[in-house]
């Protein structure tokens, strides 16, 4: 932030909103901190008319830029605890691949960005980076208290043996894969088997869900998706499709789905009631849709 006092001010909290004290969460309180301008930052399209009536109330009190992922803000930069909390790490940006239903290649071309020291990884595809990055972020995850949390999801056809091997050697303390549609089953599995050294509390997956119609047969569909993710030894974290210019009201039973197949003590909890998830006629297909029996 090259030495200038720069409040940041976000439509709503999520986990990764920052805490210090030039961080704020809606309108401007009656005590204010002196700074040299205030940027309200808006990440999800839906929050923008939130944001720009934010900077119309900071706007009273100092100079105001409106931006974020929902304006396409050009994203070259990255400060560690600005926008995003302190320990988050971004190492590029943009996306080799430009899957349908991904906002990602709004960011441009994938390009690199130098490596600041934290234990979140939140890049788009870590996998995706030459292995000199690669090194480069080992690195630096040796000098850190903390063992790593790659969050952001790694494409799991680009698990190699290579990326395996060097996941051994540092610590991790859980790592998100990806499966977002049926042609991304058997990657998957591949991917599981690489790095079935973590064991399955420590592997995760993102699991896109009503990408392709909010039909019965399209949740029937996505949920036994859901249920290979488990099967093939991952915890699933399913995640309802939102498009880049509107918000989808999905019904319940949806709603529903998302919530069962995004919380591990559920989903393990109704493991242990079947060893597998998913066994057999009638409720198996109770249990997919995520329904109370």
């Amino acid at each position: 932030m090259s030495g200038e006092r720069i409040i940041r001010v976000f439509p709503r909290r999520t986990e990764m909103t920052p805490t210090d004290d030039y961080a704020f969460v809606g309108d401007p309180p009656m005590m204010r901190p002196k700074a040299d301008e205030v940027h309200v930052s808006c990440s999800f399209t839906w929050d923008v008319p939130r944001a720009k009536t934010l900077a119309l109330a900071w706007g009273q009190y100092y100079p105001v830029k409106l931006g974020g992922p929902a304006f396409n803000t050009p994203a070259d930069g990255f400060t560690c605890g600005c926008y995003l909390k302190t320990g988050v790490v971004i190492t590029h940006r943009g996306c080799p691949n430009r899957c349908p239903w991904c906002l990602v290649k709004r960011e441009g071309d994938f390009r690199l960005l130098p490596i600041q020291d934290g234990y979140i990884n939140q890049d788009n595809n870590f996998a995706a980076c030459p292995r000199e990055h690669r090194m480069a972020y080992y690195r630096m995850a040796e000098r850190q208290s903390r063992a790593q949390e790659f969050r952001g999801g790694i494409e799991a056809a680009r698990v190699t043996s290579e990326l395996a091997d060097e996941f051994r050697a540092i610590r991790i303390h859980f790592v998100f894969l990806a499966c977002d549609t049926e042609g991304g089953r058997d990657s998957l599995a591949v991917a599981i088997d690489r790095l079935s050294f973590l064991g399955r509390n420590k592997l995760y997956c993102y699991a896109l869900i009503g990408f392709k119609g909010t039909s019965f047969w399209d949740m029937l569909r996505d949920a036994r998706r859901l249920e290979y993710v488990w099967n093939t030894g991952a915890v699933p974290f399913a995640q309802l499709y939102q498009p880049a210019n509107k918000r989808i009201i999905y019904p319940q039973s949806w709603r529903e789905l998302a919530r069962n197949w995004s919380r591990p003590a559920i989903i393990k909890a109704r493991a242990s009631q079947r060893g597998t998830v998913g066994t057999g006629g009638r409720n198996q297909a109770t249990l997919l849709m995520g329904a109370t029996e």
